[in-house]
């Protein structure tokens, strides 16, 4: 199973970002097979701790080191976050547009931090690379030029949703395949 910790804005700022995306070159509609691989609304997410595969007996280990790391972070200052900003990784073919997280990001970090100690102390293996707040627009590869991503990082720049509360993350398998779906296997409410 696939498996990430995740923190999903609620409804209203998700319409929000989903309406401030339409407006640009990667959220326009396209052609059949000319896909940018958009991220469809019911799976914009913010990932806090990418665990990957792990055998199926070991997701009840890994719900419990998730349950005992929103434990830990009892009593700290529930994260108020905003999307706002945004930017790429890689070039050409392997352009990935993102959007950046703004606001509390000193307690969403702390929060990070103690789910990876928990995953660590029950020996689940994660990635632990520097944990980059950002949301996931699209992944347009070279099928939108460079002057319209160019144009699409400076929307992005100017954009900012409502502020909203981060109440609780999950746990998601993420099911991959031509029409990738994610199922939350447990929620952990903050606070």
């Amino acid at each position: 199973m696939r498996l990430f910790v995740a923190a999903y804005p609620p409804p209203a700022v998700l319409d929000d970002f989903v309406s401030a995306v339409s407006t640009l070159a990667c959220g326009a509609p396209r052609p059949p097979g000319d896909s940018l691989r958009l991220v469809p609304p019911e799976r914009v997410h913010l990932t806090l701790v990418f665990i990957g595969e792990v055998a199926d007996d070991t997701v009840p280990v890994v719900v419990e080191a998730v349950a005992a790391g929103v434990r830990r972070s009892a009593g700290r200052k529930t994260p108020r976050l905003r999307i706002g900003g945004g930017g790429r990784f890689g070039r050409g073919k392997f352009t990935v547009m993102w959007a950046g997280v703004r606001g509390d990001t000193t307690a969403l970090a702390d929060l990070v931090t103690d789910v990876r100690q928990e995953l660590r102390s029950a020996k689940v293996p994660f990635d632990a690379k520097a944990h980059r707040p950002h949301v996931t627009v699209a992944r347009p590869g070279d099928r939108l030029a460079e002057e319209q991503v160019a144009a699409d990082l400076a929307g992005l720049g100017t954009y900012e949703s409502p502020e909203w509360p981060v109440e609780s993350i999950c746990l998601v398998h993420s099911n991959q395949g031509p029409d990738i779906t994610y199922e939350t296997l447990a929620a952990f409410p903050l606070g």
